[in-house]
């Protein structure tokens, strides 16, 4: 029978650990390293049932891809409930999942300390600053995670240390207060082996369309049960009526709880360019110089130059600001430069793109332009057909063979050719959440 067990929990200060073993089947989708995640907060006094959320959070989707049954010594109560739910949202969404059991030898109805405080997952993009600004009379803590987009190697320091650095900044500017976490829970995974079974099943990469919203969140446990945060939000990346297996999602957010927490999938009613809306009006009320960060390139500020740094230059524009008041170099030539780089396919787009480029066009029927070059580009783009502007979502046939054979490879020999060979051919290409 297939199965992963927990081995042990442990809490030594502020660092969690913990030890994981499978059945000889599964032993592929993980690496040798322990489950480990930094808080900048004491988790000692945090009951074992809590602590043991993040490595669970992590686990339970693989288990769940391989039917298998997970096993623990202590699960909170709340959150063993919480896992039935958002596997049953899973399943639902991707076929390939087949389920499992949680099975533990104790369960807790931890009780913690009521904080009545909220936390809220902040990146400084769109929806994350749509998200404090919705809530901002609750002084939400502002919480950043290390370990999906910003890996915890040292080679990702300094994106690290600009994200930390623009954060506090914020968060000193708001009276708020921060919570850095930071996690192996990717390289704890085998993830170049989950790609290999998986990525055939799923329109993005494991992480993405299976593990982040459930992973994430999950992370945040033992903090938000130690910092007294009853209400977690984390921003929508989309909104009603876009209909793509993606692992953030009302109908899984909504659903995870623990002792005393309560997770919110917020700002799914509204489309992005809505959300630049509600931006915008905070920005006319309480805070002229509000600067976003949303670059694919860079985490020190925007380069103005990278697809999501003109279309949020665009929809800032289409919601009445302008966009270099807001952390964007943008001038009405710029227009023609976008038109031309997306009919000569310069950016991989995918579905996400499409969504968020016909919202702008929605928008853009209804809004007089500012100038010539602005009414020239709206034009196009009431025209364009924007499936064209997609992306083949295939692989090249040489990443699926390669993943083929991987599926009856020897797991450490894969996991290290995989991103080697891939880095060397393609020279992957990192793409940012718009949190």
């Amino acid at each position: 029978m297939s199965s992963i067990v927990i081995d042990h929990v442990s809490a030594d200060g502020t660092t969690l650990e913990s030890d994981v073993r499978t059945s000889a089947d599964l032993e592929r989708f993980f690496t040798d390293e322990s489950f480990r995640t930094d808080y900048d907060v004491s988790i000692a006094d945090v009951p074992e049932g809590v602590r043991a959320i993040p490595v669970l959070a992590q686990v339970c989707p693989v288990a769940w891809a391989n039917g298998a049954d997970v096993y623990v010594d202590e699960v909170d109560a709340t959150f063993a409930s919480a896992l039935e739910d958002v596997k049953e949202t899973l399943c639902s969404m991707h076929d390939f999942l087949e389920g499992g059991t949680l099975y533990a030898k104790r369960t807790i109805d931890a009780d913690p300390d009521a904080g009545g405080e909220s936390g809220l997952l902040f990146t400084g993009g769109v929806d994350s600053t749509c998200s404090y600004v919705r809530h901002r009379d609750e002084s939400p803590t502002l919480i950043s995670i290390r370990g999906w987009t910003i890996t915890p190697d040292p080679a990702d320091d300094d994106d690290w240390n600009a994200l930390r650095s623009r954060v506090s900044s914020f968060a000193a500017d708001h009276d708020l207060e921060t919570a850095f976490l930071e996690s192996n829970m990717l390289s704890f995974l085998a993830h170049p082996m989950l790609l290999a079974h998986y990525k055939r099943h799923v329109d993005g990469a494991w992480y993405s369309s299976v593990g982040h919203g459930l992973g994430l969140l999950g992370l945040c446990a033992p903090m938000a049960y130690a910092r007294g945060i009853e209400d977690l939000y984390v921003a929508a990346t989309h909104w009603e009526g876009i209909d793509l297996e993606w692992g953030s999602r009302p109908d899984i957010d909504d659903n995870i709880r623990w002792a005393g927490t309560q997770c919110h999938h917020d700002g799914h009613e509204l489309t992005r360019q809505e959300r630049l809306d509600v931006i915008a009006d905070y920005v006319r009320d309480e805070e002229p110089t509000l600067e976003l960060q949303t670059c694919n390139v860079r985490m020190d500020g925007n380069c103005g130059e990278c697809e999501k740094c003109y279309r949020t230059a665009v929809g800032l524009r289409l919601a009445g600001l302008e966009p270099t008041a807001h952390g964007y170099l943008f001038v009405d030539e710029d227009y023609h430069e976008i038109r031309t780089a997306l009919e000569e396919g310069r950016w991989v787009l995918g579905q996400d793109e499409r969504y968020m480029w016909d919202d702008i066009r929605e928008r853009a029927r209804e809004t007089e332009p500012t100038s010539d070059a602005e009414a020239a580009f709206f034009e196009w783009l009431d025209a364009a057909d924007l499936g064209d502007l997609v992306s083949d979502s295939s692989p090249p046939l040489s990443h699926r063979l390669l993943r083929a054979g991987a599926r009856n490879a020897p797991a450490p020999v894969y996991n290290t050719v995989y991103p080697a060979w891939t880095s060397a051919k393609s020279g992957l290409r990192r793409v940012r959440p718009g949190r």
